[in-house]
């Protein structure tokens, strides 16, 4: 009798824990724009007729790119701790 898989271990520290790749880009886009994204990030997905479906469709068949967003969404995050009035 094989035993149940154990549950992913809690990650309290980590801010992408539970984030959605959908969720990340929708604020990056929304901080940036896809200008912005694309001059921090030089991806056709994000320069040539960018959508959040096209996006996330390469991203996800991407890995080097998605990490490359995920590192921009957490210097995002520290930017915005950093900004004295800005949100949390």
């Amino acid at each position: 009798m094989q035993a149940p898989p154990s549950a992913p271990p809690e990650q309290p520290r980590n801010p992408l824990h539970g984030l959605t790749l959908e969720t990340l880009l929708s604020e990056l886009q929304t901080h940036y724009g896809w200008a912005g994204l694309a001059e921090r990030i030089p991806l056709r997905c994000f320069s040539s007729q960018p959508s959040l479906g096209s996006s996330l469709k390469f991203l996800r068949r991407t890995p080097w790119a998605r990490e490359k967003v995920e590192s921009l969404y957490l210097f995002m995050l520290r930017e915005r701790r950093r900004t004295p009035g800005g949100p949390p």
